[in-house]
């Protein structure tokens, strides 16, 4: 390893790049195109960390990274909660009414439906935010729009047309910390944890209820459940969780004991300290965003 840097997928100035100056300032922040070249960096040593966006309370997870966190021999260490906020933004000159069509990452388009359906704007789907912005400075277009976080603008030598067109004032993303620790060190002691895994159940009658089970009688606060397909046949549904406590914990491993007897694949992304913004009831201490 050359360098103390941290992987992130999207260009300089997108969300991603603030939360690693912003919560990794010994790091050197390193842009790369897609989340599975940010993984790879990550898996391959190239950069010691890497800072990924899983999901965002309007637009929902980013689904990408479901897929690929399992199976990228990375480990959660930590996560991170990030207020978002978007402005619409367009090369010098150009007027709110000459813009047709708005160019942004999927999920920074999901956020922000309202301010789209609004002005009758055409969605086209970018990499990233910031690389939306960046691609209108070098070929500009007056019918054109991007959205980006606001610093994109000055970065990137554009005008800002509107600003907080995010559908909602509270709009956030979570992002996890990963590494290629193979065991990183433990949470400290006495702080709240959260356990992430990834299980698929046994194909028999009643399966994810029996699986399940062991966390209510054991008293496991279950924080997260989701489903999603994996290898594109239907049957094969992976479930992502997360649950309040360390593996260790008495009523956590009797859970997991329970869990992995009606399963055929179980395995535990990342046990970390719950992050500042986590709710109360999601295992955290609330904090302003």
């Amino acid at each position: 390893m050359t360098d103390r840097s941290i992987a992130y997928q999207g260009e300089g100035g997108s969300n991603s790049d603030l939360m690693c100056r912003s919560h990794f300032p010994g790091y050197h922040p390193r842009p790369f195109d897609t989340f599975e070249a940010a993984f790879e960096a990550a898996r391959s040593g190239a950069c010691e960390l890497a800072m990924i966006p899983l999901e965002n309370s309007i637009a929902g997870r980013v689904a990408d990274v479901h897929h690929l966190l399992p199976r990228s021999g990375l480990k959660i260490i930590g996560e991170r909660y990030m207020r978002i906020r978007f402005n619409l933004m367009a090369n010098p000159g150009t007027r709110l009414e000459d813009v047709k069509v708005v160019g942004s990452h999927i999920m920074g388009l999901a956020q922000c439906r309202s301010m789209l359906r609004k002005y009758g704007f055409t969605a086209e789907t970018m990499s990233d935010t910031a690389g939306a912005a960046r691609a209108l400075a070098e070929r500009p277009d007056r019918a054109r729009a991007a959205l980006a976080p606001p610093g994109a603008a000055a970065l990137y030598g554009l005008e800002t047309l509107l600003e907080g067109v995010e559908d909602t004032g509270d709009n956030t993303t979570r992002f996890v910390i990963l590494t290629a620790e193979p065991n990183p060190p433990a949470p400290p002691q006495g702080s709240v944890c959260i356990t992430s895994f990834v299980f698929q159940v046994r194909n028999v009658p009643a399966a994810l209820y029996k699986a399940m089970g062991g966390f209510a009688t054991n008293g496991v606060n279950m924080t997260k459940l989701e489903s999603y397909a994996e290898g594109g046949a239907f049957t094969a549904t992976m479930f992502y969780a997360e649950v309040s406590g360390r593996p260790e914990d008495p009523p956590l491993k009797r859970a997991f004991d329970e869990l992995e007897f009606f399963t055929r694949r179980f395995e535990i992304l990342g046990v970390y300290e719950a992050g500042p913004g986590r709710a109360p009831e999601a295992g955290g201490v609330a904090q302003p965003r």
